[in-house]
């Protein structure tokens, strides 16, 4: 690369230029002799020769210095270009160098979840995926006064209470997915617990014995679904929250429609506007019978007693029409429903009937009411009616024969739910179910006779669930129970329960 020129090319220019101007100013000023003026001439005209050679000289410098200059801006914007796309092409190698390590940890990590779901894979004969899960709980539990069930009460009687724990309570499942039919996506889930001999006590009773909970098939599209299903009514939608009312969900005999029973029907979902819809439900229902309070039984004990809904013949048919919000879990949600089944005992026959409301009502993004309501009659078999379907007395005057009566039956709970976060929440819920009095009265039985005289139970829950991770659950519940028999005195009592549990 060529040097800068150094010369002073301008200044040596205004030198000549003044010296030019003095010999002229001189020449003008003075008169020399004529003799002498042809000499004198002929010098200035060496001497202007002279500076006109120099001056072409210098002025061609001039012009080699700025091309000079040109070259060397050229130069620089050369080497600054080749500088920025170095710079550039730097910044690019280490943005891939940065992907291609980021991208190995992702496949690393795919790696190593693949080889774990390889490891824990459960196989179905349909090969399509099938998924363990479930909730190991503990469950303790502190009763002031006695109860019908020492780890999952319902009514308070009149005795000492009871201090205790339990693993019964523990849930384990099944969830499949499996292949597409008349264009819809088909799943189907099975739950069981270990409280299915609430009464077993002593040794090796601390696990009861496993029992079916719920079980669903379903096949799904996209406004509506066709399924099969063990669950409770589909007039009674939502259920209060708690972790230590499992094996008996939260105010169950209390106004929660909780059992479970099997059912087959479709929903449609007619969409009203983008984040709103009308859901329509309609189910055949093989309605259960309420917990025996009688004995007619004379055949041998290796005999199953069909059910009074099975003695009619007849399947029950239950439907419900609500509003749906934005969401299925938190949204806002009004339904009504109706419920008939026949039933038929001995020569009796009577029917199950209920028209339900169910709510949830989202106040803020963190709190919301829900509830339920009921009136009918014989809801015995869905966890209302204080236990009963139906009262019978013998008639004095005929012996062999039965007065029977069905009972109509009132009840619903409400519940607040507050979330503080995803990790923390608080509830508060009550819940009532009561037959009449005056029904009741005619029917009543010695007072040892707990369900037969039960003539209304209400429950009041407040609890709080933490949970520190995904898997981790705690649990501290308060319970305040009131059982009012129809001959003697309301029982009170309070129940303390915690429970710890571990999702998977």
């Amino acid at each position: 690369m060529k040097q800068p020129c150094t010369c002073r090319e301008p200044a040596v220019l205004f030198v000549v230029g003044c010296r030019i101007l003095c010999i002229v100013g001189i020449l003008c000023i003075a008169g020399p002799p004529a003799h002498t003026q042809q000499a004198r001439d002929e010098v200035l005209r060496q001497q202007l020769q002279q500076l006109t050679d120099a001056m072409t000289r210098t002025q061609a410098q001039l012009e080699e210095s700025q091309r000079q200059l040109r070259e060397i801006r050229g130069q620089l914007t050369e080497l600054q270009r080749q500088l920025a796309s170095s710079e550039a092409s730097s910044s690019s190698s280490t943005q891939l160098a940065a992907a291609v390590n980021e991208i190995r940890e992702q496949q690393s990590m795919q790696e190593a979840q693949i080889a774990t779901h390889e490891q824990t894979k459960v196989e179905s004969d349909s090969k399509f995926p099938v998924k363990l899960n479930g909730l190991v709980l503990l469950n303790g539990f502190v009763n002031t006064r006695q109860v019908d069930i020492p780890a999952t009460p319902t009514i308070v009687l009149s005795g000492r209470g009871t201090t205790g724990a339990t693993l019964a309570q523990t849930v384990l499942g099944l969830d499949a997915r499996g292949p597409q039919l008349f264009n819809a996506h088909s799943d189907a889930d099975v739950r069981v617990d270990f409280a299915g001999d609430l009464s077993a006590s002593g040794y090796g009773a601390s696990g009861g014995i496993m029992r079916l909970r719920t079980a669903h098939a379903n096949l799904r599209w996209d406004h509506g679904d066709a399924f099969f299903s063990l669950d409770h009514a589909i007039v009674a939608p939502n259920s209060p929250t708690s972790l230590t009312a499992v094996a008996l969900p939260a105010l169950a005999w209390s106004g929660n429609l909780w059992t479970w029973n099997p059912q087959g029907g479709m929903t449609a979902d007619l969409p009203l506007s983008p984040a709103q819809r009308l859901r329509m439900q309609a189910a055949m229902i093989a309605s259960s019978d309420a917990p025996p309070i009688y004995s007619f039984s004379t055949s041998s004990s290796s005999l199953v007693t069909p059910t009074t809904a099975q003695l009619s013949r007849w399947p029950g048919v239950e439907g419900r029409v609500a509003f749906l919000g934005n969401s299925e879990q938190g949204g806002l949600q009004l339904g009504v429903g109706g419920l008939f089944a026949p039933h038929r005992i001995f020569s009796f026959n009577f029917d199950s009937w209920a028209g339900t409301l169910d709510y949830r009502i989202p106040f803020t993004s963190h709190t919301e009411l829900s509830g339920s309501f009921y009136h009918g009659q014989a809801l015995g078999g869905l966890g209302g009616g204080a236990y009963k379907d139906y009262l019978v007395r013998p008639d004095p005057d005929e012996p062999g024969h039965f007065y029977y009566r069905t009972l109509d039956s009132t009840g619903g709970w409400a519940q607040l739910k507050q979330r503080v976060n995803e990790r923390l929440e608080f509830n508060a819920a009550f819940g009532t179910d009561q037959v009449p009095a005056g029904q009741l009265r005619p029917y009543a039985g010695a007072s040892s006779a707990v369900y037969l005289n039960l003539a209304r139970n209400r429950t009041y829950v407040a609890n709080v669930i933490f949970s520190p991770s995904a898997y981790l659950l705690f649990s501290l519940e308060y319970r305040h129970l009131q059982s009012s028999p129809v001959n003697g005195a309301t029982n009170s009592g309070d129940v303390i329960g915690i429970a710890t549990g571990y999702r998977f």
